[in-house]
């Protein structure tokens, strides 16, 4: 065991670049575990240079330089955000002051409808299992409200923190677009001479994150809008909120979908009743969802994605648990880097084997 173990070990690990890969790599999880927050606006603005790399690299090629470009494409962004969040802002803030006036009066009606399940349902649901759950709902309820009340007292903190990210990231984004060669080349330098096998992690790597960047904020986009389209249509109550619920769902694959349709159906229940409307609202959803994961998921990520369902769900949750939400934003590169790595390593070690034998 311990000289097949050697010898494995020997084959795996006698190349320099093998070990030097794997060094990075460790060293890069390690330190956005443990600098992630620190590291969050330099994250974030890597995630928008990635997103508007391509208008970039698009009027570079039409003539203009590289400075001009990155400005003009980086002002046109910061104009259409700040439109955007213009017209949202208000509408959002007014049905978030709509919820909260509405929960009572939704949480009320739902132990109703508790209350009448053990009389619907004699002998599967008792009258005490309603009251335990219940009880656990409002102390759940009381732990939520004490949670919003220590977050308000450090709104201050956080307006802070916001206002440093509307300085810091747009700046991070434009140097890192404008001097984008220059930036690869200090980073080069400080990698070791023989570094084919980085190279070959790094350019298969660099094509995935910024298409599955575009890929994801574009479905963002189209499903939140097309969410609230037709939450508005239907005259759902918070059509806004809830869109943007959907949206932001994408972000956790198959996870996202059907936790976000609790809280649609637990809105449209307490509007509408078990309804013929209430029916067609979640038929509409559920017809959402499948346009989307059969039709517009693969039309974003043909390129991308490459991973079977059961690999990218322990992705979200492995990497999610370690890094948060960045860790679920990035699973799917994060999982796709794994997978080339192994690759890359399995070429490499192939020939040396060979070559050996």
């Amino acid at each position: 065991m311990l000289s097949w173990l050697k010898k494995w070990y020997h084959h795996k690990f006698s190349d320099p670049q093998v070990v030097v890969l794997f060094l990075m790599l460790l060293l890069g999880f390690l330190s956005i575990y443990w600098l992630g927050r620190i590291l969050a606006p330099l994250l974030v603005a890597i995630a928008f240079a990635y997103l508007l790399e391509w208008p970039v690299a698009r009027l570079t090629k039409l003539g203009l330089s590289r400075t001009i470009s990155t400005s003009l494409v980086v002002s046109t962004f910061i104009g259409l955000s700040t439109m955007v969040l213009m017209w949202t802002m208000p509408l959002f803030w007014h049905q978030g002051r709509t919820l909260l006036r509405d929960m009572p009066q939704m949480i009320e009606q739902g132990r109703q409808y508790l209350l009448e399940l053990p009389e619907a349902f004699p002998g599967v649901i008792s009258a005490e299992q309603v009251n335990i759950f219940m009880q656990s709902v409002d102390e759940r309820l009381m732990a939520f409200g004490r949670d919003m009340l220590s977050l308000s007292l450090a709104s201050i903190v956080d307006l802070v923190a916001l206002m440093i990210y509307l300085i810091l990231v747009p700046l991070l984004v434009f140097f890192m677009l404008k001097d984008k060669e220059l930036l690869m080349q200090r980073f080069a330098a400080l990698l070791p001479t023989e570094r084919k096998l980085i190279g070959q992690v790094w350019q298969e790597m660099n094509f995935q994150i910024m298409n599955y960047i575009r890929g994801k904020i574009l479905e963002i986009l189209i499903v939140g809008a097309v969410s609230y389209a037709v939450f508005a249509l239907f005259g759902l109550n918070y059509p806004l909120l809830l869109g943007v619920l959907v949206g932001f769902s994408v972000l956790i694959p198959y996870i996202g979908a059907a936790v976000v349709t609790l809280p649609i159906a637990l809105v449209a229940l307490f509007q509408w009743g078990f309804s013929p409307q209430f029916g067609y609202l979640m038929l509409a959803y559920a017809v959402i969802q499948a346009l989307d994961g059969n039709l517009l998921v693969p039309l974003l990520f043909s390129e991308v994605i490459d991973l079977h369902p059961v690999y990218i769900i322990v992705a979200v949750l492995f990497f999610g648990g370690m890094f948060g939400f960045w860790g679920i934003f990035f699973a799917i590169p994060l999982a796709s880097l794994v997978k080339a790595t192994i690759n890359a390593w399995s070429t490499r070690v192939q020939p040396a084997m060979e070559a050996a034998e």
